[in-house]
């Protein structure tokens, strides 16, 4: 049998020849379109296996790289700041700054092309001791360091001239070596200030970091960095646990927690870890303290970890309604008060899902309700606390009664199990710490002053994935601590941390530890302003 394609068209009368082609140019064209629709099904059943794994199926105990990489990261992170703690603790009283062998990777290796800045050490004086005169120039030592100006890397050179007398072989004069926060490694203080800042306060974690370094001609590993960044934690958690000290000698604090998912290794997966932010910030009212914020990493979220965080504080709490907090307060006794006040903002919210779900009318008359009240606090910010008070007793105590009538006959209406009573328990169950506002000028009507501290971390935790370890979350609440309550108090977060860790290499003495916290570095930067 003759197929179409061994046909000899050149015996067919023209006008059939010219409808045979036509035909297989229509039969070629519906193959092709045959093969696409293949194809693209193909692709979609491919999707959509994706798509089921994704929902069904079993998740793999297997890291990714990304995982992988993050997972090292602040296990080494963790590792670093552990040797510092020992070497810390090695030391004998007498020595002013131990020397320490550090960590000497990429010692050595940087790029000649690399802009370089000398900064020549002269002793205090040259002249012999042994009144010979002027000593010669005989030699010099040289140290070349990594350094960084955003955007922009160079070495910073360190030249300390020796002088000798050409008259007598009794006299060196040479300047001492500056101390460095990582004694014999690369990084200057600006540099190790970047990092942490690039990570916390960028969310980029360090085998990102060392990708950037590289596309610079730095081939800086993610080890290396994690090893900087756990020795700069450590040095710098004494002033962090200083700024918790000075925040629990308010008398008004706010405090909110959020998930922190940290690497479980021996099951392959994630375990929920948390961090709580204890906060201060009293400028609504023109508080004399400064505004700060503490992270405090814990593995669980029960009423001991808030037990934990709020120990030495006694005073009002701003807080939303986790029971947590209850369990704490009831606890304490009278000489440990703690006066719990609860977030309308919390209320309003879950009134609001309800008006945007269906326009529940009970829900919209709440959410006016509690509109007035808001309009009279966007009036009195910045008053005095005695002025707060007095403007709430006589305009809003009288609707927050009313509000309280209210809640009264809409909760008589419908089913306390129904989503909307549900809603409206939350009133009933936190009245007492609702109306705590109305007495006390220096409370707000919600916590939404620590929740905004809360969403860098979010951030943080969305680009980061997830913490690799408990240690490493624990650093981050540490650095987290320092960049977010600079941010609050108006101070660079990385002009801070270049100035803190150059202070803490110098030997900034613990007695003066207070002069270290952003807050203090805020008040000296607008006195020098």
């Amino acid at each position: 049998m003759t197929t179409p394609a061994e046909i000899d068209l050149s015996i067919l009368p023209p006008e059939v020849r010219a409808a045979f082609e036509a035909e297989r140019a229509r039969r070629l064209a519906l193959e092709a379109d045959v093969a696409a629709l293949a194809e693209h099904n193909r692709r979609l059943e491919h999707l959509v296996a994706e798509f089921r794994q994704v929902l069904y199926g079993k998740r793999s105990e297997k890291l990714s790289e990304d995982e992988r990489q993050l997972a090292f990261e602040d296990l080494e992170i963790a590792v670093a700041a552990a040797e510092e703690a020992k070497t810390s603790a090695s030391a004998t009283p007498s020595a002013s700054r131990p020397a320490r062998t550090g960590v000497k990777r990429n010692q050595g290796r940087l790029p000649a092309e690399l802009p370089r800045v000398e900064r020549v050490i002269e002793p205090a004086s040259t002249l012999c001791p042994c009144g010979c005169g002027e000593m010669a120039r005989i030699g010099e030592d040289r140290v070349e360091r990594l350094d960084v100006i955003p955007a922009q890397f160079r070495a910073l050179v360190t030249i300390r001239p020796k002088y000798a007398c050409r008259r007598c072989a009794g006299a060196v004069a040479q300047a001492p070596a500056p101390a460095h926060l990582i004694e014999g490694a690369l990084p200057t203080e600006r540099l190790i200030a970047h990092v942490l800042v690039s990570k916390y306060a960028d969310h980029l974690p360090l085998y990102r970091q060392s990708q950037i370094f590289a596309r610079a001609g730095i081939e800086l590993n993610r080890s290396t960095l994690a090893d900087w960044v756990g020795k700069a934690a450590f040095h710098l958690a004494p002033i962090v646990t200083r700024m918790a000290e000075r925040l629990k000698q308010s008398t008004k604090l706010f405090l909110d927690e959020t998930t922190a998912p940290v690497l479980d290794p021996g099951r392959g997966r994630t375990k929920t870890g948390y961090l709580w932010a204890l906060a201060r910030d009293d400028r609504r009212w023109g508080g004399a303290d400064p505004p700060g914020v503490v992270y405090h990493y814990a593995p669980g979220r029960g009423a001991e970890h808030a037990a934990t965080v709020l120990d030495g504080f006694s005073g009002v709490l701003q807080v939303d309604g986790y029971r947590a907090y209850k369990t704490e307060r009831d606890a304490r006794g009278d000489n440990r008060r703690l006066v719990l006040a609860h977030c309308w903002a919390h209320g309003r919210r879950k009134l609001r899902e309800i008006f945007d779900r269906d326009a529940s009318p009970i829900a919209e008359e709440g959410l006016r309700r509690i509109a007035e009240l808001y309009a009279i606090e966007a009036a009195i910010a910045g008053m005095t606390p005695e002025a707060r008070r007095a403007v709430r007793q006589a305009r809003a105590k009288p609707l927050v009664e009313a509000f309280a009538v209210w809640l009264t006959g809409a909760r008589a209406r419908i089913s306390a199990r129904s989503r909307m009573g549900e809603k409206l328990t939350y009133f009933a169950n936190h009245w007492d710490g609702l109306t705590v506002f109305l007495d006390d000028g220096r409370v707000e009507m919600d916590s939404n002053a620590v929740e905004n501290l809360i969403r860098p971390l979010t951030l943080q935790r969305k680009n980061s994935l997830f913490a690799g370890h408990d240690e490493g979350a624990a650093n981050w609440a540490c650095i987290a601590s320092l960049i977010e309550t600079c941010k609050i108090n108006g101070v660079d977060p990385f002009a801070y941390l270049v100035a803190t860790l150059e202070a803490i290499a110098a030997g900034h003495p613990q007695s003066r530890i207070d002069d270290l916290t952003p807050w203090a570095y805020a008040a000296a930067s607008s006195s020098n302003a």
